[in-house]
């Protein structure tokens, strides 16, 4: 079988609305220290303009959100309520602020050291957050901008698994209680539902 592609920069050069929910199923990698650590993405919240006012875009272009406004397929790092990194993949043409905010992976590589890095917690709790991963797959602050169709880069989201649509939701992003509508109840945040037990079969 030949190994999974790394997405290209086609997949990210669209509107974020259309390649949001595409990344349910793609399997996000990092390797550290040459060993390969990830999993299936499982939810996203997209992120679109200056307009949307969740968007960190929102009061136009700044030194932290740069990357944001930067090429398609590239990554957004940012740090938050001084504890956290959370990761994104920036989406759309060079110059317009999009990207998809990478929400929950469901763990299938380097389980040893994932559970090294999330000590103390379930393995249901590993990854089940966007804080989650970058503490269980050590992405920071050093990736910002880093370009995830790089062949040399140590972040990159590659080809996964179908998910059959009936697993599919979609419903307003979390953690924006005090954005006005219309942008709070904006059906944003994509996910897919899996069976117990749906990713050894597949």
């Amino acid at each position: 079988m030949p190994a999974p592609k790394r997405l290209p920069i086609e997949f990210y050069d669209r509107p974020v609305l259309q390649a949001a929910p595409e990344l349910l199923g793609k399997r996000l990698i990092r390797v550290l220290d040459g060993r390969r650590l990830g999993g299936i993405i499982i939810e996203v919240e997209a992120y679109r303009g200056e307009e949307d006012l969740a968007c960190h875009a929102r009061s136009g272009l700044t030194p932290r959100n740069a990357a944001l406004y930067g090429p398609p397929g590239h990554a957004y790092v940012y740090f938050t309520y001084g504890m956290h990194w959370l990761l994104n993949a920036v989406t759309g043409p060079n110059g317009f602020p999009a990207a998809a905010l990478l929400r929950a992976i469901i763990p299938t590589e380097g389980l040893e050291i994932i559970a090294q890095r999330r000590a103390g917690q379930i393995p249901a709790q590993w990854c089940n957050g966007p804080a989650k991963i970058c503490m269980a797959l050590d992405v920071d602050g050093k990736f910002n901008e880093q370009d995830l169709c790089d062949p040399h880069s140590e972040l990159w989201i590659e080809d996964g698994i179908e998910i059959p649509k009936e697993y599919l939701k979609t419903g307003p992003r979390v953690g924006i209680q005090n954005v006005p509508e219309p942008w709070r109840s904006k059906p944003w945040r994509y996910r897919a539902v899996l069976p117990q037990g749906y990713l050894e079969k597949a």
